[in-house]
Parts: structure tokens; C-alpha cells; sequence
């Protein structure tokens, strides 16, 4: 780009080609978002690791409360479901039972409910940066995400030394994958729900509400074959639910020390990659709309 100088001897500067430029917020292709997306990686973990830390400095007990909520929820259910309603009959290991539920359900419960509400949280950044919006969804995963791995080894110690103690045995590393499988359902899941709830303000106030459905249906605190027993169309519903699958996974590979049947771990991984590519590909196409909030 050069000046230029008109007849009567006032500079202009020349113009610039148009060519490879982009309205700004306009959606790029595909490939173009990705490795856009893949770009701004860093900005995404540090995004979630500040906004982690800044939700624990509020508290007095700080990161204490990643393992004092879970904790206090297992005692309230199993207060509920295992001394009142006495839902623990026929469960080996009650205790421990709960305690994988609640942890491995909350993970995918506050990635549902934050990425629901993540484009309108990031308002701010949308109007004053130009990033693909995907990273917001993605960020509250991976805040979750960061928050839920601690809470793996306090749940593991619990299992192991709460009676009755389980003997771990080599499957707990099959825990690895089944993580991996619900994170990438997750982001999925909040990818979708995250253009969802821009089009509708009104799901974030109905996610408790969802969750706590899904929660009751995806056998955290009783066992669904054993309820559901004389209804088999329900059963075989219920066992394509996947929360069902990854938290029987888990309780297989880390409480029992047994193998999951084979088409559990198909249920889970369709569930993950069909979450994903679904979830993905529905955001990516709003993504000219998200600047207008």
C-alpha cells in the first residue's frame, strides 16, 4: 500500500484488494474453523484455568469446595436414597456405587448447564474479539473437566478405603477412556446447547430441571435392571441412555472388577463421537448469529 498524490496535490492512500478478506463474524469453512479453533487452544485453557480460579478465591475453603460438593452430595443421596428409601438393596458396594455416580454425573451435569448459558456469559468477548465462538462451550468443558480430575483420585480413595473396601485391580485403567468418551460427549453436548440457549434464554433456568431428570434416569443412586426389571421395553431404553453407559463402565472397570459387555462400550462410543460431530456441525452453522446478542 502506497500514497498517492491527486491534481491538487492532496495525498491519498491507495486502496486495499478485498481478496481473502472476511466480513467480521461471518462463518468460515469448516477446515477454516478448525484449524482457527485449534489455534486459540492456549486461550482456551487459560481462559478456563482463570475462570476456575476465580470462582475458588471467592471462597473461604477455595478448591476445597471441587471435593467438598461432591462429597456432600453423595451424603445426602445416600442419607435419601440408601438410609431413608433404602434404594441400596440388592447394590454391591453401595456407597461406592454412589459415590462414581455423583462424581462422573456432576461432570457432565455442569458441562450441560455452563455451556448452555456460555454465548450469553461471553457477551463481552464476542463484542470485543474475534475468535471462533466454539471456544466458549469448549472452555467450559475443559474448565469441568479440570475441576473433575482431581475429584477421580478422592473418589478413588474413598472406594478403596471405605467399607466395604474394594480391591483394585488392572481395569482401573479402562476409567481413562470412558473419560476420554464422556469429554468429547460433553463437548458435544454443550456445543449444542450453547446455540440452543442463545436462541433461548429461557433453557438456562430449565437445565436444573433437565438435569435433575436425567440424573434420576441414568441410575446414579439405584439400579435401573433391578427397578425396571418387569418392563424390559423401558430397561433397553434406558440402557441407550449414555450416562447409564459410562457410569456402568466405570463402576465395572473401578468398584467391581468385572468387563463391561462389548456393545456397552459401542453405546458409549457412538453416543461420544455422534454427540460431537452433531453438536459441532449445529453450532458451527449459528455461527454469524452469535454477535447479535
Amino acid at each position: 500500500m502506497s500514497d498517492t498524490t491527486n491534481p491538487l496535490g492532496l495525498s491519498t492512500i491507495s486502496s486495499v484488494p478485498s481478496e481473502g478478506l472476511v466480513p467480521v463474524g461471518k462463518r468460515t469453512s469448516l477446515l477454516s474453523y478448525l484449524s482457527s479453533l485449534w489455534d486459540r487452544r492456549h486461550f482456551i485453557i487459560a481462559e478456563s484455568r482463570a475462570k476456575m480460579s476465580g470462582s475458588t478465591r471467592k471462597n473461604l475453603l477455595g478448591y476445597g469446595w471441587m471435593f467438598l460438593n461432591p462429597l456432600l452430595s453423595v451424603l445426602a443421596f445416600w442419607f435419601i436414597f440408601g438410609f431413608i428409601l433404602n434404594s441400596s438393596r440388592g447394590i454391591d458396594n453401595f456407597i461406592g456405587y454412589l459415590v462414581i455416580g455423583v462424581f462422573f454425573f456432576q461432570f457432565t451435569g455442569k458441562s450441560m448447564t455452563g455451556g448452555t448459558g456460555s454465548i450469553r456469559a461471553g457477551a463481552s468477548m464476542i463484542k470485543g474479539f474475534q475468535f471462533p465462538r466454539a471456544a466458549l462451550p469448549i472452555s467450559t468443558v475443559v474448565r469441568n473437566f479440570l475441576d473433575f480430575i482431581p475429584s477421580i483420585a478422592v473418589m478413588i480413595i474413598l472406594i478403596v478405603l471405605i467399607p466395604p473396601a474394594e480391591v483394585i485391580t488392572w481395569r482401573i485403567v479402562l476409567v481413562i477412556p470412558v473419560i476420554v468418551l464422556q469429554t468429547i460427549f460433553n463437548v458435544g453436548l454443550a456445543c449444542l446447547l450453547a446455540r440452543i440457549g442463545h436462541k433461548v434464554p429461557d433453557l438456562v433456568n430449565l437445565m436444573s430441571i433437565l438435569s435433575r431428570f436425567w440424573l434420576y434416569g441414568s441410575g446414579v443412586f439405584f439400579s435401573i435392571e433391578d427397578r425396571l426389571a418387569s418392563h424390559p421395553t423401558v430397561l433397553a431404553a434406558m440402557e441407550f441412555n449414555p450416562m447409564h453407559a459410562y457410569l456402568t463402565l466405570t463402576r465395572n472397570a473401578l468398584l467391581y472388577g468385572v468387563d463391561s459387555p462389548v456393545w456397552m462400550w459401542i453405546v458409549g462410543t457412538i453416543w461420544a463421537f455422534g454427540m460431537l460431530i452433531a453438536g459441532f456441525l449445529f453450532f458451527w452453522r449459528g455461527e454469524e448469529s452469535y454477535g447479535r446478542l
